[in-house]
């Protein structure tokens, strides 16, 4: 036998160093090969590290918390032989786990005592083995019995409940609890912390009439489903309609990269995600290219990647100008933090009936704010006003879009 070691991976260039999260395995573990035995935290993404082969853990070198980087080794894998079963590190056959819940449901029951009228009755009321008590043989294991034991033990969980339900929190029994910040969260501060201080940053508002969007949706989402097997949401929209405007706009998709201006001939938009593990920003990659159904099915894997944390460094390289949606959360208006190194964001909110003028009359219509965020270092109101006009219009009347106008 051999030993493997289990190594960090290469990071990307964007990435120095990442944070052991969890170690799924302990010392004398049996692993399968691919069987993850390790997550490491970077600022972008959780990287699972898979078993290289079949094997026994033998050593950990770097616990969790700590910080390691590319192709530092963690710890190592004793190599097992596929042909031979696995052994435990004390050297003894591994036992199989059926076998050992049938022994302990033995030691717990009289199994002679039971006919399959009452291994029903068991399993009916899905008895816990620990409930029923072990009988003599010269005793018969009767309904009455077990039923007995059954309404002891919730009787004594429910006086239990009703116990600390009933007793009222002292001032001296309040407590605190401390967790280390994710290693996303802590860079997330980082550049939020960087944008604010190192960009002059301006907010433009205005508001839209989402009457036409809704009515199209209304009109044809059923459709749109039945064809493409994605619903036609409010995102394509958005993403359409910004890509209208940075064309029109170039320095709102541009960048400033030390005394140069890096104008981007094409338009990657980053989409805000909401995940257990803090905001992320993957990227619609050359979405002038999209069609609303790719937009739409393109959302839906990113969104469900990083739900599950299987979002890759790809995924989340890049982005020349993001789009965040607090309407979600019911934001009625808000003005969003420029995504670095791009100079421009633009925030959508809820959408909510308010009285307005049409046609010269006031009308219930569906408004929405719209907010763009800018670096005014780059961008001057005239384009910034600008681009949010365009975008406003693109969303009042999508047919703009459409025919080029």
């Amino acid at each position: 036998m051999n030993n493997i070691h289990i190594i960090v991976p290469d990071l990307p260039e964007s990435v120095v160093d990442g944070i052991i999260t969890t170690w799924h395995k302990k010392i004398g573990d049996i692993l399968t090969r691919d069987e993850i035995v390790v997550d490491i935290e970077t600022d972008k993404v959780i990287l699972e590290i898979p078993a290289s082969t079949d094997g026994i853990l033998e050593t950990i070198l770097a616990t969790e918390g700590e910080t390691v980087t590319s192709g530092q080794i963690l710890g190592s894998l004793r190599c097992t032989p596929t042909n031979t079963a696995l052994t435990t590190s004390f050297g003894q056959p591994k036992k199989n786990i059926s076998c050992e819940k049938e022994e302990v449901f033995k030691k717990t029951v009289n199994l002679e005592a039971i006919g399959p009228a009452m291994r029903r009755f068991i399993s009916e009321h899905d008895t816990k083995s620990n409930i029923i008590k072990e009988k003599d043989l010269s005793e018969n294991l009767i309904k009455e019995n077990i039923k007995k034991d059954i309404f002891q033990t919730i009787e004594t969980q429910d006086k239990s409940t009703l116990r600390q339900e009933s007793t009222i929190p002292s001032l001296e029994s309040r407590s605190e609890t401390r967790i280390p910040m994710s290693r996303l969260r802590v860079k997330m501060a980082e550049r939020l912390l960087k944008v604010k201080n190192t960009t002059a940053m301006l907010t433009t508002f205005n508001e839209v009439n989402m009457q036409s969007v809704i009515s199209i949706r209304n009109k044809h989402g059923a459709l749109f489903e039945k064809r493409h097997g994605v619903r036609l949401g409010f995102m394509s929209f958005y993403v359409k309609a910004v890509v209208e405007a940075l064309r029109r706009y170039p320095e709102v998709n541009a960048c400033i990269d030390g005394l140069d201006i890096v104008y981007h001939n094409y338009f990657d938009i980053s989409i805000a995600i909401s995940t257990p593990r803090g905001l992320i920003t993957p990227i619609l990659k050359n979405a002038d290219m999209l069609s609303m159904s790719d937009i739409e099915k393109k959302i839906k894997e990113l969104s469900l990647k990083g739900r599950t944390n299987k979002l890759t460094i790809k995924d989340l390289t890049g982005g020349t100008f993001t789009i965040t949606n607090g309407g979600v959360f019911g934001s009625l208006m808000s003005t969003p933090l420029i995504n670095p190194p791009q100079s421009a964001i633009l925030g959508v909110h809820v959408i909510k009936e308010r009285p307005s003028a049409l046609n010269g009359t006031v009308a219930l219509l569906p408004m929405m704010y719209l907010a763009l965020s800018y670096d005014h270092r780059l961008i001057d109101g005239r384009e910034s006003v600008g681009c949010l006009a365009i975008i406003k219009d693109c969303l009042e009347d999508p047919h703009r879009i459409l025919i080029d106008i």
